[in-house]
């Protein structure tokens, strides 16, 4: 129900704000910078150059210049070193660790396999990732695998994969040729986490064609689901050309391995079990679809006498509906009608007399039909146009209702199917022409009786009765419960694979799928393409899509993506809509910079770990987060009074910590953090646990209340910038939670700290600031310790200083 609220809204409301259908998307008056070639520009020159550490302080001092701006000075050591951790791995500098040389911190921080733990949780907000399906009739709500995909993530992100190979693993690694090593198998994660909504096929598809465009392109292309884009120039062919892509790809039933199986008894015990169990799923499946298809072909006019009865009545696609045994099915019904609709544009000479009939009402068949009949085989126009057998089954007289051309139709089709089966050489067609194209309206590779053989819960639409139905659902259920719980069980990659044929896609008029338009090829973005756009060759065409948004020539693939690490370093992007680089995204206040960034991280093998090194070894990103001058009335050096917003980046921007990096800052701070990786979920929240939250599980239906008081994203939806927010449930949590006062009376009872009180102080303050004490923090907590504090007045001491800003903000 879910799914058809969404789809409702969409279609009538118009979530995008829904605009009358054009010929045309709209186009730019003058050409959009986002859509332009990527330049290289030349670092300007600037009179400061004492300040100036990389080309990227060119670009930021330059601008400062012309508005008599000054920039902050250089944040001091230990601000620094505390930045650069957490800025790199999410987590606070070993105590009394030191900071002489940066540039060696920041390549150990590169190296450290925390580094990806961290910047995974980026991309996973990308990726919308979750451990479970959300909304779902039958099936499993849990994805068992999905821990496989966020672990490629970190494992890639460690690796330095390059961002181009990233990105097409994730869309088309099943398309590659990958040699012995099928770890990148589970990349396709990407597409196949999303959420399922109720196992409507339309937004599961709609969700793919979102986190693909907006995901890694910044374009909001299902803006074009039911109409033209309003702002940007993205036609809803587009949309539905991407459509044909996604739609020509489905899940397995079983996930593929991507580990080699070792040689244990156990593992050879687990395999056998399995084969039997898919086994006995595929022969119940081929036995049903025979059965199916054999009904569809036999029963011919029934099936045409049920789609002409509700031809006055909304298509619908429910298949999920109980009918009685041996009654015809409702998916094939669906089937039929969608055909004949092609049939009736396409003005198949095999349809061309139902058409005309069944167009009449039937108050008015009798006194009409004879009109239509003069029409049909009296006229010279329509009668070179009707398929021959068709033309002699109807042209002797006219008939009295709609029913005698139902049961002819059928008779023909009988008679059809008894001189097919009567011919030895399957291999060939009917001799006669006008035979064969009715013999394919029964065996054509489209026809309504074949329907798509396919495993998976969405079979279940195809089976109409109960007792089959129940049959099938322990079927499956015994698949998937051994694939996760028997004993010897691998980890299984979370795939798409192409199906043969592939879909020829149609437009959907308005977004209903049950009024289809126009075809539209398996293609790229118009936008993107230019004049030399051609439609994809090889199968669904996921391959080629990656490699078209992977390009070096793709003006957003790279624009975006470094202006998002931009914005995860300094808490706002050149460009503030990271998601939108449309006509309505704001401008970026450095474009020459974005550009400079953008073709020096392609020229730089798209390397996300080299964009780390130039943003962080600049003086722009070492800067203080405070100002002089900023608390001064001068107009004409206050930076404040001229740049509130600090757009032009004269300080650097002072930042909460998002919840993993807090919550793995204090688990790290009590010397229990657990270094192991990977590996299925586990329950961060309740109680201490010593894993990264990135290990802790994601519930699409049910997200914790903490995590959504500390802005964690809706997981049903790619995110590629968390909104900050101030509300009092933050600090409660901080204050009262059971949870932190764990962390605190852990911090006090470390058993590396000193037994002296001033040096207990003085290390609680290297371990939880990377600083020495002052000398009035150092009274101030002789204040409230007293001389002989107990165990429960150091815990009171830590959780203190937890509760301040030094250690959840980032300076």
């Amino acid at each position: 129900m879910k799914g058809w609220i969404k789809f409702i809204a969409v279609a009538v409301l118009g979530l995008a704000g829904c605009a009358s259908p054009q010929t045309n998307a709209p186009r730019a008056e003058a050409p959009h910078w986002a859509f332009e070639p990527i330049r290289s520009p030349e670092p300007p020159r600037v009179q400061n150059e004492a300040w100036v550490q990389n080309p990227i302080d060119r670009f930021i001092l330059a601008k400062l210049e012309a508005a008599n701006v000054q920039p902050a000075p250089r944040a001091p050591n230990h601000v620094l070193n505390r930045r650069t951790h957490f800025a790199l791995t999410g987590l606070p500098p070993e105590p009394n660790s030191t900071f002489r040389n940066p540039h060696s911190t920041l390549e150990k921080l590169l190296a450290s396999p925390r580094y990806g733990e961290h910047w995974a949780r980026h991309w996973l907000d990308v990726a919308r990732y979750a451990d479970n399906k959300g909304y779902v009739f039958f099936e499993e709500n849990t994805f068992p695998w999905a821990w496989t995909y966020r672990d490629y993530v970190i494992r890639s992100l460690n690796a330095d994969k390059p961002f181009n190979q990233f990105i097409i693993e994730q869309l088309a690694a099943d398309q590659l040729d990958l040699g012995d090593d099928k770890t990148p198998l589970t990349a396709l994660g990407f597409l196949t986490l999303g959420a399922r909504f109720s196992g409507n096929i339309y937004d599961i598809l709609d969700d793919r064609i979102d986190v693909t465009t907006r995901g890694l392109m910044g374009l909001t292309v299902s803006c074009a689901r039911c109409h033209d884009h309003k702002y940007d120039p993205i036609p809803t062919a587009d949309y539905y050309s991407l459509y044909g892509v996604f739609r020509s790809a489905s899940e397995p039933t079983l996930q593929p391995t991507f580990e080699p199986a070792p040689d244990t008894e156990e593992r050879r015990a687990f395999d056998t079990e399995m084969k039997n169990r898919l086994n006995a799923l595929e022969e119940f499946v081929a036995k049903t679809r025979t059965g199916i298809i054999t009904t569809a072909r036999t029963r011919t006019a029934e099936y045409l006498g049920a789609v002409h009865a509700k031809r006055n009545q909304p298509s619908t696609e429910n298949f999920m509906l109980l009918t009685d045994k041996g009654a015809i099915n409702p998916y094939v019904i669906h089937r039929w009608e969608m055909y004949l609709k092609t049939a009736r544009r396409e003005r198949d000479p095999v349809w061309i007399v139902w058409h005309r009939f069944a167009a009449l009402s039937d108050n008015e068949f009798a006194a009409r039909a004879p009109t239509v009949h003069r029409e049909l085989f009296a006229s010279t126009a329509l009668v070179h146009l009707i398929n021959a057998r068709v033309h002699s089954a109807f042209a002797a007289a006219p008939p009295k209702t709609m029913k005698e051309i139902v049961d002819g139709y059928g008779g023909l089709f009988k008679t059809i199917d008894a001189e097919w089966k009567m011919q030895r050489d399957k291999s060939a067609c009917l001799a006669n022409a006008d035979a064969e194209a009715l013999r394919q309206v029964l065996y054509g590779q489209n026809s309504p009786p074949m329907i798509p053989r396919r495993l998976g819960w969405g079979f279940l639409a195809l089976i109409p009765d109960r007792p089959d139905q129940a049959i099938y659902k322990k079927l499956i259920k015994a698949v998937e419960q051994w694939s996760m719980t028997g004993k010897g069980a691998p980890p299984r990659a979370m795939v798409l694979t192409d199906i043969d044929p592939p879909h020829d896609p149609v437009i959907f008029k308005r977004g209903n799928p049950h009024q289809r338009g126009e075809p539209v090829p398996r293609q790229f973005l118009e936008l993107l393409s230019g004049a030399e756009r051609k439609p994809f060759q090889n199968g669904s065409g996921r391959l080629e899509l990656a490699r078209a948004i992977a390009s070096p020539k793709n003006p957003l693939t790279a624009r975006v993506i470094v202006n998002r690490v931009w914005a995860w370093h300094f808490g706002r992007g050149l460009v503030t809509t990271p998601s939108d680089f449309g006509l309505r995204s704001e401008p970026p206040s450095h474009p020459e910079l974005l550009d400079w960034l953008a073709t020096d991280f392609i020229k730089n093998g798209w390397s996300l770990k080299h964009l780390h090194r130039r943003i962080m070894t600049s003086a722009t990103w070492q800067m203080a987060s405070t100002h002089p001058v900023e608390m001064t009335n001068d107009q004409g050096s206050n930076p404040k009074l001229i740049d509130a917003d600090n757009r032009l980046l004269w300080k650097f921007n002072r930042r909460r910590l998002g919840f993993e990096s807090m919550r793995d800052a204090l688990v790290a701070v009590t010397g229990q953090l657990d270094p192991k990786m990977g590996g299925p979920p586990v329950n961060v929240l309740g109680g201490f646990n010593g894993r990264r939250s990135i290990y802790g599980r994601i519930n699409r239906m049910d997200l914790a209340p903490v995590l959504r008081a500390f802005d964690f994203p809706d997981p049903n939806l790619t995110c590629a910038r968390r909104e900050a927010t101030t509300v009092s449930p933050q600090a409660l949590y901080l204050m009262n939670n059971t949870t932190i006062a764990d962390y605190a009376k852990r911090i006090a009872t470390r058993k590396d700290l000193p037994t002296g009180q001033t040096e207990k102080v003085k290390q609680l303050y290297e371990i939880l600031f990377a600083r020495a004490p002052e000398s009035d923090e150092i009274d101030l907590s002789k204040n409230y310790l007293g001389k002989k504090p107990d165990a429960s007045k150091w815990q009171n001491f830590v959780h203190a200083l937890l509760l301040t800003n030094e250690f959840t903000f980032i300076d």
